[in-house]
């Protein structure tokens, strides 16, 4: 195990989070109105009262983007912690369907499958992970590997129950927030450590994805108005909701 040196986490995080940024950008330039509202629920703005195209147009790619975003978020926290993990105990990304961090550490081999938040999955998923998990360890054996394998879901935030924290669940353990960040790290305070540096640039990097933003609001709303808008101006819902739902 070697000492986690928080300069060169900074270092990393100040290098790399121009790459959320710039993909958050790169995917509000790539989105096209109508492919957004075939995967929104219209009933819900309905059931709101909405009555401002903008605001409907708005809403929609709010929704649309937050869950966009959380992926993208994902996705860069999990080459973070892999970082973080080589640091310490000469971790790796896994080259295993499904497993996203390997290291050894105290006689154990610990495959880890890395996720945003506790409630990242479905019942489908979650059984997905455990069979992944159960191929990993099988891969193992076949290698000739007489290592034993602790499988891993890691949680970048949230708290999971105390009982799941370090007992085992089913096939494998669920270490969240706090209890993740020390487990790759050794560091206990880690996940409070890392908050700092996240901001880099931060308002710099939104002025310019604000801007690429509100240009495509304004387009998406003349294109809304063209294509859903009644001769009064008002949301025509009925035309809506065929496009969104009427079968082909």
């Amino acid at each position: 195990m070697n000492e986690l040196n928080l300069d060169n986490v900074n270092q990393y995080v100040e290098d790399n989070i121009g790459t959320f940024h710039s993909k958050r950008i790169e995917k509000v330039k790539s989105l096209k109105l109508k492919d957004v509202l075939k995967k929104k629920n219209p009933y819900l703005f309905r059931a709101k009262n909405v009555l401002i195209a903008t605001d409907l147009v708005k809403g929609i790619v709010d929704a649309y983007m937050s869950s966009s975003e959380e992926g993208i978020f994902g996705d860069w926290l999990e080459g973070l912690a892999i970082f973080i993990n080589e640091s310490v105990y000469n971790g790796r990304k896994s080259g295993i369907p499904g497993v996203d961090l390997e290291f050894d550490r105290d006689g154990i081999r610990n495959i880890v499958s890395i996720k945003s938040g506790p409630n990242w999955g479905n019942d489908s998923q979650y059984k997905k992970m455990i069979d992944n998990f159960n191929s990993a360890r099988r891969v193992l054996r076949t290698s000739g590997s007489m290592v034993q394998v602790k499988a891993v879901c890691g949680c970048c935030y949230g708290k999971s129950s105390k009982r799941f924290e370090y007992k085992e669940k089913g096939d494998y353990y669920k270490l969240c927030g706090q209890s993740f960040w020390q487990f790759i790290s050794g560091d206990s305070e880690l996940y409070k450590e890392i908050i700092i540096p996240l901001g880099y640039k931060a308002q710099e990097k939104n002025e310019e994805f604000y801007e690429s933003y509100s240009q495509m609001i304004n387009k998406f709303t003349t294109e809304f108005a063209n294509d859903f808008c009644d001769e009064n101006n008002s949301i025509d819902w009925n035309k809506l909701i065929e496009f969104n739902s009427k079968k082909n």
